[in-house]
């Protein structure tokens, strides 16, 4: 099968999670800083998960650059993928709602690690249809980043309960990790002249 429709989906899917995320941005009451200040933590929050629906598209796309064939055994982990990235916007709300509290917070937490550990399903889906000397499977590497995101993610759970502060930190800390492009696959692709 072609991978143009799973490419088009997911792209679909990721802005419909980005526009439900900007539609939970209400117009403050009021005209002045403190009206505005009152969003923080809401806005704080959208930014954030912007940033991991961002970063998500990007290291998809390269990840799908990567791969010639889609199988159904592919299209079921990227929709597993999507499924956790949807409720993104669930989670972001929530903690927006209720900024710092140790429940929002966690579940936040467990929506990232879902995404994570479907992420990594999604390219050892992609591997094993490829075989393991293909373009994937040499860009992958050790994937240090890839096998450090989720611990984090497990740690700043229950670090929530007892030090909300710090396990938002960690998410962001991950967040920022995934900033810095990943270039692997980009590299790989260019060397093998694809």
């Amino acid at each position: 099968m072609q991978k143009n429709r799973l490419e088009a989906f997911s792209d679909g899917v990721l802005a419909i999670i980005i526009t439900i995320m900007v539609l939970e941005l209400k117009v403050p009451r009021g005209a002045d800083w403190s009206a505005l200040a009152a969003l923080a933590p809401i806005f704080s929050g959208y930014v954030l998960s912007f940033l991991y629906i961002g970063i998500y598209w990007n290291n998809h796309h390269h990840l799908i650059q990567s791969t010639r064939q889609v199988s159904a055994a592919i299209l079921w982990t990227n929709l597993h993928l999507l499924f956790w990235l949807s409720l993104l916007p669930f989670a972001t709300a929530w903690v927006g709602q209720n900024y710092l509290a140790p429940v929002p917070l966690a579940i936040y937490g467990v929506v990232l690690l879902m995404a994570a550990l479907a992420y990594f399903m999604l390219q050892q889906a992609i591997v094993i249809q490829q075989g393991p000397g293909s373009v994937l499977a040499a860009a992958l590497g050790a994937d240090w980043k890839g096998k450090l995101s989720p611990l984090a993610y497990v740690a700043a759970i229950p670090i929530g309960f007892v030090l909300p502060w710090l396990a938002a930190g960690l998410y962001f800390g991950v967040a920022l990790l995934w900033v810095v492009p990943d270039r692997r696959i980009e590299r790989t692709l260019r060397q093998v002249g694809e």
